[in-house]
């Protein structure tokens, strides 16, 4: 069995809890539950943690948190399909980066097709011709993307977007213009309301990265640059809504469990979505881990209208 590890909230502080079976807070019937993860590129030479070795562990993570939505960053076609064979009930969103179709990573969206109808949806190249399959621009070797989703809960009928990206994991320029772009699809989107933001962004909480897409920056990033007016999509880290001070936080593990690193996994979501719950997930089994990253998750409320200045 996984052995699970589980934070909670003791006197105020984060502390492990006990292992065992999965525990779901008394969500409300409107309540949805985000997953941001990066299952690591399964081609990847990763000795006893390829791929064949641990999908059952993601397929796992999958099962015992049961998100309604899921942001996935490095999945490849084989994956996914993988991962939709294992776990029924999800439909995906987005294309390969490579050629707009199937080839190279994905940053797709998967979502349970009983809870949500996809109103909208599409993949931009974070470059300056976004349209452009496999284009980079920016100092990036590797192309990078977003996928966004326009998407009515069946439930509750409220219309919400989902963008899930990953940023470069060497260029900060490249990260910067990417989040930009994204900043600017967000404000763009319609019809205006609440958005959830995923990713690995191979940025740490306090890179100008973060900081801008959180509000924390004045403005973009590199002076006479006319994005430098840009306004923030002022999107707050589910994490630390609930877990402010949490210092226990980083998401790079490398498939060694290690927790001393920064946090560059995120659930954001935009003012007015209430957060019921947040966590980072660092289930293993005997010490293997299903990823080199934990998967973060949160337990949402999408409001009936968002504020004014969203």
């Amino acid at each position: 069995m996984l052995h699970h590890l589980i934070w909670t909230v003791v006197s105020g502080v984060l502390v492990p809890a006990q292992s065992g079976p999965a525990t779901r807070p008394a969500e409300r019937p409107t309540a949805i539950r985000v997953m941001t993860f990066n299952i690591r590129y399964g081609l990847a030479n990763d000795g006893e943690d390829r791929w064949q070795n641990r999908r059952e562990l993601v397929f796992d993570v999958l099962r015992r948190h049961r998100p309604d939505l899921v942001g996935l960053q490095e999945a490849l076609r084989f994956q996914i399909d993988e991962i939709r064979r294992a776990v029924p009930g999800y439909e995906e969103i987005g294309v390969g980066r490579d050629d707009g179709q199937n080839r190279g990573e994905y940053s797709n969206i998967l979502y349970r097709a009983d809870r949500f109808r996809v109103e909208d949806s599409g993949t931009f190249w974070l470059s300056d011709t976004p349209e452009v399959p496999g284009s980079r621009s920016w100092g990036n070797q590797l192309p990078r993307i977003c996928t966004w989703a326009r998407l009515a809960d069946r439930k509750t009928g409220r219309v919400f977007h989902m963008f899930n990206t990953h940023l470069d994991h060497q260029s900060q320029p490249a990260r910067e213009r990417g989040i930009e772009l994204i900043a600017r699809r967000i404000a763009d989107r319609r019809p205006r309301g609440a958005v959830i933001l995923t990713g690995d962004f191979n940025a740490a909480e306090d890179n100008p990265v973060v900081r801008f897409v959180r509000g924390d920056a004045a403005r973009a990033f590199a002076a006479g640059r006319s994005t430098d007016l840009l306004p923030s999509p002022r999107l707050r880290d589910s994490f630390r809504v609930l877990h402010p001070d949490e210092r226990i936080a980083g998401t790079f593990n490398g498939f060694q469990g290690r927790t001393d690193g920064p946090k560059i996994d995120y659930v954001l979501v935009s003012p007015g979505v209430e957060v019921l719950q947040a966590e980072i997930v660092r289930d293993n089994r005997s010490g293997r881990y299903p990823s080199d990253h934990f998967p973060v998750t949160a337990v949402i409320v999408i409001p009936t209208q968002e504020p004014s200045e969203q």
